[in-house]
């Protein structure tokens, strides 16, 4: 009898816009938002934004917790500049417990999803990567496989998009693969790619 492959397979696609209020409307509370949404629309974790229309808060602050892409706790505060404008975040949450602004701002302010995306592929288990396959979007950028979270993980390997929509990348990785001892997790922009599949064991 022929053995088995322990190897799994997993897809990830998230080809969702940023929106500026996903998270919590336009509005001028005084301390917590009123949540719109507490996920992504595609499940992913993704970045946070920030979205002003006044010009009077700057060094004002939004502080974001929620949950990490493993599903341990993180926080972030998202610092406000003068000008009318979106400030992005740079952890990537894939739940969000509680928006709260350090004071009131001087016009509506809202909260949204970015447009950096990741997924873990096996939660926080250790696991060696195979193989994969990305569909590229329309824009050319890197693919991050990063050993951990994003946010304190360690990047072992990119692999670039070529920037023409539905080209494929597709590598196997050689001997035993490549071992994530603190999980891994795949990092991407929208538009960068479109489908990603990752072979695992």
């Amino acid at each position: 009898m022929a053995s088995l492959s322990d190897v799994r397979a997993l897809t990830i696609s998230d080809e969702n816009a940023a929106s500026t209020t996903r998270i919590a409307a336009a509005a001028r509370p005084t301390a917590a938002f009123t949540l719109a949404n507490t996920t992504h629309a595609n499940g992913t974790a993704r970045n946070v934004t920030v979205t002003t229309t006044g010009t009077g808060d700057n060094a004002k602050t939004v502080t974001v917790v929620g949950t990490d892409v493993f599903g341990d706790s993180l926080t972030e505060v998202i610092t406000s500049t003068g000008s009318a404008e979106t400030v992005a975040g740079s952890s990537l949450f894939l739940t969000i417990t509680s928006a709260t602004c350090s004071a009131q701002y001087a016009a509506n302010v809202s909260v949204g999803s970015g447009s950096v995306c990741a997924q873990a592929v096996e939660g926080a288990n250790r696991v060696r990567i195979k193989g994969f396959a990305v569909v590229s979007g329309g824009t050319a950028g890197d693919v991050e496989f990063i050993n951990g979270s994003p946010e304190s993980g360690t990047t072992l390997f990119k692999s670039r998009t070529i920037g023409t929509a539905n080209d494929t990348v597709d590598r196997t990785v050689p001997s035993q693969g490549v071992l994530f001892d603190s999980g891994a997790t795949i990092k991407y922009t929208v538009d960068v790619a479109d489908n990603i599949t990752v072979f695992y064991a």
